[in-house]
Formats: C-alpha cells, structure tokens, sequence
C-alpha cells in the first residue's frame, strides 16, 4: 500500500502533470475571456457592419431555413431545420481569437527559452556530452554544479594568460614606441 501511494505522489508531482493541470485550469479561464471578447466587442462590431450590409439585426439573425416551420404566423425556431451561419461565424471568431493568442503566448514562450539557452551555454561551460558522462558516472547535481565552477576557473586562467600572452606578442603601438625612445635617450643621458 505504501509502494502505491509512493508512485502516486511520484506521478502526481512530475512537472508534466502538474502543467498538464495549470493548463487545463488556465484553458478553461482563457476561453471565458475569449468568450467575453468576442460576445461583447467583436459580435456587435460585426452586427453592426452585417446591419449596414445585410439590413439584419445581428449574428443571431443569419439562417438559411431549410425546412420552416410556421406557428401562429411567425418562423418556429424549435421546429424549424435550418444552418445558422451566425453560430458559425462566431466560432470561426473564437477559434481565430484563440489560434492568435496561443500563437502570441507560444512565440513568447519560444523566446524565453531560446534566451534561456544563451545564457546557459554562456555560463555553463559543461557540454550536453560532459553532463551525460558525469551523470553515468552517478555523480550528483552538486559534484555537477562544482565541476561547471572548476572548469569555468579553468577557462578564466586559461582566457587571461593567452590575454598576456597576446599582449606580450602584439606589436608595439605608437605610443608605446615612443615611450620606449624616450626612455633609452633619457638613460643615455645619464
């Protein structure tokens, strides 16, 4: 019984269930938002266009009838067979409204991850390969970390002597050539 509660905290505290639900939780609020943009701002800027157009009064008024049933002299919906266009106008606006935004939030998101990736490959000198072959040797995140820091130390001290070094075979500037026929004619003087 402890081995299956065990699993089932293991499972239910991995990283893709718990997004998994964060989505689900978010999904379910975005589209009321989206809901609430395109029944409140975009549905009556396209009723009004269709009003000018169409003379109609709204979305809610575009049917092509099929079959009408009449009651009492006026068309009953309940009863009739007929396409509502006006439906399926609004959710070929809600699908745009949400393909944009998950395109929006996805393309930042991708951005984030790739600036995250520049600033590890700029401060994790480790390669993928390095850090595989450290793990195979059941080394820990912190032994992982410490040999990161080692040979970030190493690289520095090798950057800054090869620094010396090219500044000890780098020609001469001007200036520095001048200081030096300075210092000889003053030592000649003496």
């Amino acid at each position: 019984m402890r081995k299956f509660f065990a699993e089932f905290k293991k499972f239910i505290t991995r990283g893709n269930v718990l997004d998994m639900a964060v989505g689900v939780i978010v999904g379910g609020a975005f589209t009321a938002i989206v809901n609430a943009l395109s029944n409140n701002i975009l549905k009556p800027l396209i009723n009004w266009i269709l009003a000018a157009i169409l003379g109609g009064d709204s979305l809610s008024e575009i049917y092509t009838f099929l079959k009408p049933v009449y009651a009492d002299g006026v068309i009953d919906l309940a009863q009739s067979i007929y396409i509502d266009w006006g439906a399926f106008i609004n959710a070929i606006i809600n699908f745009i409204l949400i393909a944009l935004v998950l395109f929006c939030i996805v393309k930042a998101i991708n951005a984030a991850n790739e600036g995250v990736a520049k600033g590890k490959a700029r401060y994790n000198p480790l390669t993928k390969d390095e850090v595989k072959s450290l793990r195979k040797e059941g080394r820990k995140d912190a032994e992982i970390i410490a040999a990161a820091k080692e040979k970030t130390e190493r690289l520095a001290e090798e950057k800054r002597l090869a620094d010396e070094e090219a500044a000890k075979n780098a020609p001469k500037t001007e200036v520095q050539l001048l200081e030096e026929m300075v210092d000889i004619l003053k030592a000649q003087q003496k």
